[in-house]
């Protein structure tokens, strides 16, 4: 069975080398929609095999499900441009190509790799549906900039899994996780979301404790801590902004330029 990669790009080129080179031999074509990259990206993802494609960012859910309606083969390896598949999933996906199945759909373990270091219990588990079926009809929903995979049928779970470079360093850590919060934020306050005290004095607590404490993240040393206190303050922000939002008369937030796709 044939297998495409579809992925969305933006001034990744730090990575995308990287990404792509377990999927040489796997795929039988890598389509990448790149949100106009300013660096190298495409040249680089063209150089290894890629078929790219270059349009103005339109959002999380719309960028992915244009990649996805690109690709032409039997079975679709949904990824970003800083997630990269290990061996052992690529070696459990060879077999579900050579059997076709049994399930329509199969999710992958995503590990962050942070600080330098391998992340074994913050932002885990972290299971994402990365590998469809064409005939189940994958689709990509959810609100930016927190998208996901959907099919028609059955799923199941791979061995193996992926690494996500997701952050160079803290302090593109802390940028993103405004950028984040403020689009997570504009969502809710078109979906007419409420915000309150009890939400920013309560959530960023819980979400401290879930990851440092349910989830074992103090583990992972001062790397894990952080992630931990970051997701709180991620938590906060996201609240912080669509309090403002909902207390400016319910009309659309000027947008401030942080809606871009994510850097690799």
């Amino acid at each position: 069975m044939k297998l495409s990669v579809s992925m969305t790009a933006f001034n990744c080129e730090s990575i995308i080398r990287r990404t792509l080179e377990p999927l040489l031999g796997l795929a039988d074509e890598i389509i990448i929609v790149d949100s106009l990259s300013t660096d190298r990206t495409p040249e680089i993802a063209r150089e290894m095999g890629a078929t790219v494609y270059q349009e103005a960012w339109a959002g999380y859910v719309a960028q992915k499900q244009s990649a996805l309606d690109k690709t032409r083969g039997d079975w679709i390896l949904c990824l970003d441009s800083d997630e990269v598949l290990d061996e052992e999933a690529a070696a459990a996906i060879r077999k579900i190509l050579a059997a076709d199945g049994p399930a329509d759909g199969y999710y992958l373990n995503r590990r962050t790799f942070y600080m330098n270091r391998l992340l074994k219990h913050a932002w885990q588990p972290d299971w994402k549906l990365r590998l469809v079926r064409r005939a189940a009809r994958p689709f990509v929903y959810g609100s930016d900039p927190h998208d996901a995979i959907g099919v028609e049928g059955e799923t199941a779970r791979l061995p193996g899994g992926l690494v996500h470079y997701s952050y160079r360093d803290f302090a593109d850590h802390m940028q993103r996780s405004r950028s984040h919060a403020e689009v997570m934020a504009r969502s809710y306050h078109k979906r007419g979301k409420p915000a309150g005290r009890l939400d920013l004095l309560f959530r960023p607590p819980f979400v401290l404790f879930k990851r440092l404490i349910l989830q074992g993240a103090v583990l992972d040393g001062v790397p894990g801590v952080l992630a931990a206190v970051s997701s709180a303050a991620y938590a906060y922000m996201k609240y912080a902004f669509l309090w403002e939002m909902n207390t400016k008369g319910g009309t659309e937030p000027a947008k401030t330029g942080q809606e871009k796709p994510n850097k690799g």
